[in-house]
């Protein structure tokens, strides 16, 4: 019978451990679960930043080459060109 008993609290011992053990665990986990949704945000305003920075970059080349810079003419003239057969576009649309 005392062998039994033994058995018992070994076992009761074994699953008190696991128990602490899959606390600690779910409390790491919330953890990074709360580190990787921080993460996101960061990577997501970042990427937003890149964008805008860039939209700011080429709105400068462009605005560059249009001052006479020889560098990005072609450009320049391209998106002038979209830019007319988008208002060619607009217009016949309102003439309809």
């Amino acid at each position: 019978m005392s062998e039994l008993v033994q058995i018992v609290d070994s076992l009761e011992n074994k699953i008190s451990k696991l128990l602490h053990r899959l606390e600690v665990l779910h409390q790491a986990n919330k953890k990074l679960e709360s580190t990787l949704v921080s993460l996101q945000q960061d990577r997501e305003t970042a990427s937003n930043s890149v964008s805008h920075w860039e939209e700011k970059y080429n709105a400068l080349k462009l605005a560059n080459s249009m001052l006479g810079s020889n560098t990005n003419k072609t450009e320049a003239k391209l998106k002038i060109n979209t830019l007319i057969r988008e208002l060619d576009h607009c217009i016949a649309q309102l003439a309809e």
